[in-house]
């Protein structure tokens, strides 16, 4: 699903050894939750839900959300929706004070489904390539 997009086609490659160093990596770190939407036996959707403590606003832990993706085939049907709305609920369950994300500037569609679920662009978000 990562790849499944115009975005990802370019950047992701399906079936590299990196993606399982990087689950190990997410999988052992108690501040890292990947979810995953399932159909029958199928994975549909998943995100990648992250916890992070921080001095700024009194000490409040935030949840970034990151990774949302719906299978191509289940997109238009609220399953979108139901992940991020978990994600939401999930972030306020464990004390966070704030949820936020990024989604690439070339995303419109996301950008309005994201508002519609109640974010704003509240921020500039910069990234440097290493």
């Amino acid at each position: 699903m990562l790849a499944d997009d115009p975005l990802g086609a370019q950047r992701e490659q399906p079936g590299d050894p990196a993606y399982l160093k990087a689950f190990e990596v997410i999988d052992a770190d108690p501040h890292q939750y990947l979810a995953v939407a399932v159909a029958g036996d199928e994975v549909v959707g998943t995100l990648q839900l992250t916890f992070t403590s921080g001095l700024s606003r009194m000490g409040m832990t935030r949840a970034t959300v990151e990774a949302v993706r719906v299978r191509s085939d289940q997109r238009g049907n609220g399953l979108g929706e139901l992940l991020v709305t978990w994600a939401i609920d999930e972030a306020r369950a464990r004390g966070c004070g704030l949820v936020q994300l990024t989604t690439d500037a070339s995303r419109v569609d996301a950008h309005r489904f994201y508002e519609r679920l109640g974010f704003t662009a509240s921020h500039v978000g910069m990234k440097l390539p290493l």
